[in-house]
C-alpha cells in the first residue's frame, strides 16, 4: 500500500533543469516541503523519493494527515496500548 502511494506520488513529480549545469530540481506538487537537487536527474529521483518517505513517516508518526493521490490513500490509525 505504502509503496503503491509513494510510486502515485513521484508520478506527479516535478523537475527543472537548474542554471549553469548546476544538476536538477524535483518536486510534488501537493506535499509541501518535499523537494531535492542533485547532479544528475536519476539522483535527484532517489533523493527526492527519500524526502517523501520522511515526510510520509513525520506526518504518520504525528496523525496528520495524508492528501489522497487518485484512489491512493492513506489513513493513520492509532491502536490502544
Amino acid at each position: 500500500m505504502i509503496t503503491e502511494y509513494i510510486q502515485a506520488a513521484m508520478r506527479k513529480a516535478k523537475y527543472e533543469i537548474l542554471d549553469g549545469n548546476e544538476g536538477f530540481y524535483g518536486e510534488i506538487p501537493g506535499f509541501q516541503g518535499v523537494w531535492a537537487n542533485a547532479k544528475t536527474l536519476e539522483d535527484c529521483r532517489e533523493d527526492l523519493a527519500n524526502a517523501l518517505e520522511t515526510w510520509l513517516l513525520f506526518r504518520i508518526s504525528r496523525g496528520m494527515k495524508i492528501p489522497a493521490i487518485g484512489k491512493h490513500k492513506l489513513s493513520v490509525e492509532f491502536a490502544a496500548v
